[in-house]
Order: structure tokens, then sequence, then C-alpha cells
């Protein structure tokens, strides 16, 4: 799994004020809060240096994240700023946490899991929507749901964007097996996010759809797209109406993702119309599972002459270049020694790690192991000329 990432990991919508929110993402359990003076979102590691408690079940007290065991109080830079039980003794340097940069936008909380100092980062991943980022995507019926995989979220992601797919396992939904083939197409790649236009064959529509729209098929234009490391998107150009399907799949740990996804109509925008809205989004994972789920390796190949290409994989192959350009670059997590240990808990390093040479030795959780870089992986461009090969 990467560090040094923007990862969107949760609904804004679930972050309540005065109330710290549980998740765990790439393994490590993290708490989400605001600081009620601000609204500012603060995520930090959910873990009390003291005795190792989930600060998740304590309490938001006089704008910090007070610690439900001894009381510790950590403010929104991870420094604790009061120990109850020695109110007049200095607090130790190692007292602190880490807290890693966030932002709410497009619907989600985005948490920059990694050390790299701010402008060194990447930006956040900007998704198509017209409307203002912080907006609340006006003009459209906005729904929230999510879905529950045994399966690392890498080949969940590319599930999300394979194209060649639905015709076979979305039968049901909106594939047509009768007519499978994918016509060329051209990846829109600009190092940050992946995208595709295609124009689908779908069966008759059937349900709601069919009573308005009549048993007259056309083609339908179809853009899908990933946006690094770990959102989709989905939309398809409907003749009821603009739909956006964006999801985010948030790696729990090396073999659990969530698919947290916004869906925005542009028609049927009453409430009558959202249960079986979201009842054919989740078809459409529930009809994935099965073969998402039992793909081997249950994790993707760091080779990319592991798997054959061909030309229809051409957006997967873009995902898998970033990705390995990723590792090349030391961001990888040695995920078998980061969850693997019960006696020893590593946490995923925050920026201030390396901002602060003063606080170098400051910290009582160990950083996460990390894979090694380029040298310690196969280079990708040794395997381009191959892949390219094989996708022509």
């Amino acid at each position: 799994m990467l560090m040094n990432q923007w990862y969107a990991i949760e609904f804004a919508s679930r972050i309540k004020d005065g109330e710290p929110y549980r998740t765990t993402v790439l393994g490590e359990d993290l708490v989400i809060w605001k600081k009620p003076s601000t609204g500012e979102i603060v995520v930090q590691s959910d873990l009390c240096v003291h005795r190792g408690a989930l600060l998740s079940g304590g309490e938001i007290y006089d704008d910090c994240l007070r610690c439900p065991y001894h009381g510790w109080q950590y403010d929104e830079t991870g420094a604790c700023v009061k120990i109850p039980a020695h109110p007049n003794t200095p607090i130790p340097k190692k007292a602190r946490i880490d807290t890693y940069p966030a932002v709410q936008r497009y619907g989600f909380i985005w948490v920059y899991l990694g050390d790299t100092p701010e402008a060194e980062r990447p930006p956040v991943p900007e998704l198509p929507i017209d409307d203002h980022p912080e907006a609340r995507f006006r003009d459209y019926k906005v729904i929230e749901a999510e879905y529950h995989w045994d399966a690392n979220y890498e080949r969940v992601l590319e599930n999300a964007i394979d194209i060649a797919h639905a015709p076979f396992v979305h039968r049901e939904t909106f594939g047509n097996p009768e007519e499978p083939e994918v016509e060329d197409y051209t990846v829109d790649n600009d190092g940050r996010s992946a995208t595709a236009t295609v124009y689908l064959n779908p069966p008759p529509p059937s349900g709601i759809w069919g009573k308005i729209r009549g048993k007259e098929r056309d083609k339908v234009k179809t853009t899908t797209g990933v946006y690094f490391p770990n959102v989709t998107m989905l939309r398809p150009e409907l003749p009821m109406g603009e739909f956006l399907l964006f999801t985010a799949a948030v790696p729990i740990d090396e073999n659990r993702t969530v698919s947290k996804f916004i869906q925005l109509r542009g028609f049927f925008t009453g409430n009558w119309a959202d249960k079986d809205s979201v009842k054919r989004t989740l078809k459409i994972f529930i009809e994935d599972g099965p073969q998402v789920i039992g793909q081997r390796p249950e994790l993707l190949p760091f080779d990319l002459q592991a798997e054959l290409h061909v030309k229809s994989d051409a957006i997967q192959l873009a995902y898998r270049r970033w990705r390995q350009e990723a590792y090349n670059a030391g961001h990888g997590i040695d995920t078998h020694q980061f969850l693997t240990h019960k006696n020893v808990k590593t946490v995923i390093p925050s920026p201030v790690r390396r901002e602060n040479p003063e606080l170098a030795n400051a910290w009582v959780m160990k950083e996460a192991p990390r894979r090694p870089g380029k040298n310690g992986l196969m280079d990708e461009t040794s395997l381009e000329g191959k892949v390219e090969a094989d996708v022509e």
C-alpha cells in the first residue's frame, strides 16, 4: 500500500460537532474530529501514547481531544497539552501523536497519509464537478452509500475502471453480452488522474427506466476515470439527464476495502427515486463481488508482465504505471510487517516528523516500515516496451 498520498477516507456528513469519529485506513486506526472554535477538520492517529487507548472513545473538550482512559488532552497539532494526574509537571516532548493534513472537499474527508513537507506534496485530486468544490453540488440530488469487500483496494479500484467486464458481469443491469466489443479509446492522463470515454451498447432498459424511455436502445457515451490514489468516477450520458458516481475505494487493510460512493443525479431529484437509485448501484457492486474477491493473486502484481494486457486495459495500465512510479519513489508501506506484529504498534509518519528537526526523537510510536524504492523494485521503464507490444 502507498503512503504520501491524499486519500478520500470518509463522507464529510458523518463527522459531527463534538463527536470523535473512528476509522481505519491502510491498517492504521485514525480519529477524525472538528475543532469547535474554528470548525477545522483534524485527523490523527487514534492512539494515546500513554497506554495505547483509543482516543476516538474520548471526547472533545476545551478545543482538544481528551483520552477516555487518563484524560490526556491533545490539541490539533498532536501535542499533549494537559496531563491531569500531573498538572504542575512539564509535559514530555514525547507526549504527542501524529496529525495528518486534512480537508473537506467534494463531500469527502481527504487526508494526506505521509510525511512529505507541504511543498513536496501532490495537490488534493480535482474531481470534474462544475460547482465549487466546497459547495454541496448545487442542482444535483446527492446520495451517499457504501459497500464492503473482502478484497484489496487496488483490485476493487481497477474493477471500477475496467471497461471490458461490463457486458458479462453486468448482463443483469447495464451490460450486453451480445455486443461486447470495446472500441479503441484514448486515455487522458495528466499524472494525477486518468480518464477515458467509450460508447457502450447496453441492453434495453427495464423497470422504472424502461417505462419512462420505452424499449429503444442507443449507445451510451460513458466516461470513466481514476483520480490517484483511490477515487474513481463513472459518468454515463443518460437521456434523462446528468448522472455521476464518485467512489472512494478506502483501504481498511491489505484484504478489506469499503467503497464509499457519492451519487449525483441531475434528474428525478425527488426523494422518491433515491431508494431505487441506490439499489441499482449496490446491485452493480454485488455483481462485481465474486469476480473481484476471487482474483489471484489477491494483491495487484508489481511486475507489469505478471498479467496479460490488451487494448481495452489501457486505463488500468495508466493506473499501474502511476502506482509503479510511486513505489519506485519509495512511497510503499511494507504491509506484511506493518499489519502482523501484535506487540509492536507502528504508525504512518506525519509531516511534522520531518518538518521540525527538534522533534526528531520525540516520538513514542515507531514509523511503519517502508518498501525499498527504485533500487529494490523492478524498474518500470524496462517493461514499457514489452507491455506496449502486448497492448498493441
